[in-house]
């Protein structure tokens, strides 16, 4: 798959999550009347696109999740995609490569058309067609044929085995468009939207979008509120915490740095405060990576080196002011087959003599000269100064001569591909919430990470396996066994975990439910009261 722009950005202010379980009933829509008032929300991200065809970013899938349904969603609370738009979904005869799912009754665009099948068919051959290279097609990749017997019936013939197919279509991919709004090879350039999700969107420009909420939906969630007006501050986080503190958006959402949130937090003296932080957990990540092929850093014995050396805790600590946690493992706590490789092989704390146990065991002496490579914006404000500290970790050694160099983002990316650099960083927030997608991208010919990394037991065994195991619980020792690997091998050495945070105005509830490790920001879970 591509990496597009799902990389994610730090663990700065996001929304955040509970983990409680939701119900499956079915809410009209409605005006909203009887809900809370309007609500302005904040954020740094754009969205690039209102089109589900090309958006592939975490601002546009924000716009896709609210104004369109797909046949699966991930309720609050839940990682594990449950019937949307659809009434039910399953694979044929126990299965993984033919996926069928009946359409719920009564299914409307917000224009007043009638959704069925076909509207189904169209949108996920269309993307596919367009293909566009910001857009989500690479997650539909599997799918080789789209039946529709009849109107209320969809059935996905896949190429390969994917139990994952179900959380693929329960995200932003998986956006149901009507077929008469779209064209079938073009994308939307009106900068409008037409779907059937809770949320119509009334209007879309640089500074905003408007949202209300949309009458003719029918499917799983109740609007909380009269309607959301979003405000872009285009990265300018000293404007959106601006915003924030003079009463101008009620909630701010990805955006303020780690210091923003640890000052407001550390104010949090009294039980009625005008400014509230919500916190919890995510799946975003990041990981040092490790380029096989260079001549430095191919020698295993000096990963082994820095990964005996490098201290987590003084990262998010000092770095990220305990916006995040220490990561040791690839896949992310909270996602089935999640376990700790890392501190099994290379303990929770720097070691100095088995670092240079390492060393020395590879034929090293010496100090090994190391340039540690940057991007300054990409992965959060605070990226140049975590690589800087990992520097002096590996310095203070005295086994290394470590420096850091920072790269703008395009010609990071051109010279990670060029096989230039030998230590990068990455991050990575996930398209959906399965042990997949933290490795299937990561390992092979052609990976997402660009560091020529190949072991053929995960690719060739571990890979497929787990890919075509429709009981994902039934895949852990697979995963665990995958994860023992590269722990070994050290393609990548991961770093942290984030927290997420919404920073909301008093009056303002609901944001618990309003992300979670599914990614999708929950419009119709926030309320504020009227009074």
């Amino acid at each position: 798959m591509k990496a597009h722009n799902k990389w994610l950005t730090a663990p700065l202010a996001a929304g955040l999550a509970a983990a409680l379980l939701s119900g499956c009933g079915e809410e009209k829509g409605g005006d909203a009347g009887d809900a809370g008032g309007s609500v302005t929300v904040g954020m740094s991200d754009d969205i690039l696109a209102t089109d589900p065809a090309a958006g592939y970013d975490p601002g546009s899938w924000l716009l896709f999740n609210n104004v369109f349904q797909s046949l699966l969603g991930f309720p609050k609370g839940t990682s594990v995609p449950q019937p949307e738009a659809a009434d039910k979904c399953g694979f044929d005869q126990g299965g993984s490569k033919v996926y069928r799912c009946t359409l719920r009754d009564g299914l409307k665009f917000s224009n007043g058309n009638p959704l069925t099948s076909e509207d189904v068919k169209f949108s996920f051959e269309r993307a596919l067609k367009i293909n566009d290279p910001n857009g989500p097609a690479p997650l539909l990749s599997t799918i080789e044929k789209i039946d529709t017997p009849d109107e209320k019936t969809v059935v996905f013939r896949l190429k390969v085995p994917d139990a994952t197919f179900p959380s693929k279509i329960a995200s932003g991919a998986g956006s149901i468009v009507d077929h008469r709004e779209y064209e079938d090879g073009e994308l939307r350039s009106d900068g409008k939207a037409v779907g059937s999700g809770p949320y119509k969107l009334d209007s879309f420009q640089d500074g905003q979008a408007v949202f209300s909420p949309n009458p003719d939906y029918k499917g799983t969630v109740k609007v909380q509120n009269g309607g959301v007006t979003l405000k872009f501050f285009h990265g300018d986080r000293k404007a959106l915490g601006t915003a924030m503190q003079k009463g101008e958006i009620d909630v701010a959402y990805r955006g303020l740095a780690a210091g923003d949130i640890a000052a407001i937090q550390a104010a949090d003296t009294t039980s009625e405060r005008e400014i509230k932080v919500i916190e919890g957990s995510s799946a975003e990540v990041q990981h040092l990576v490790f380029n096989v092929n260079d001549p430095i850093v191919g020698k295993l014995g000096v990963r082994k080196a820095i990964a005996h050396l490098v201290d987590r805790d003084a990262i998010v600590n000092n770095i990220y002011r305990s916006t995040a946690t220490p990561l040791y493992s690839i896949i992310p706590a909270g996602i089935v087959g999640h376990n700790t490789a890392y501190v099994n092989e290379y303990g929770d704390r720097p070691q100095r003599e088995k670092a240079e146990q390492a060393l020395r065991s590879a034929g090293v002496d010496g100090k090994v000269k190391l340039t540690l490579w940057s991007t300054p914006t990409r992965y959060g404000p605070s990226t140049d100064d975590e690589l800087k500290l990992i520097a002096k970790q590996l310095n203070d050694s005295k086994l290394f001569d470590a420096t850091v160099k920072s790269v703008e983002f395009e010609q990071y990316e051109k010279d990670i591909k060029a096989g230039k650099y030998g230590v990068y960083v990455k991050g990575w927030v996930p398209d959906y919430p399965d042990p997949d997608n933290f490795t299937q991208p990561f390992f092979g010919p052609g990976n997402v990470l660009n560091n020529h990394y190949d072991n053929s037991k995960i690719t060739g065994t571990l890979v497929p396996r787990t890919a075509a195991t429709a009981d994902r619980a039934a895949t852990e020792d697979d995963f665990g066994t995958l994860q023992d690997l590269v722990a070994k091998e050290l393609p990548i050495l991961p770093l942290w975990q984030g927290k997420q945070y919404a920073v909301a105005r008093d009056g303002v509830t609901g944001l618990e439910w309003t992300l979670d490790a599914s990614t999708v920001f929950r419009f119709w879970e926030i309320k504020k009261s009227q009074s």
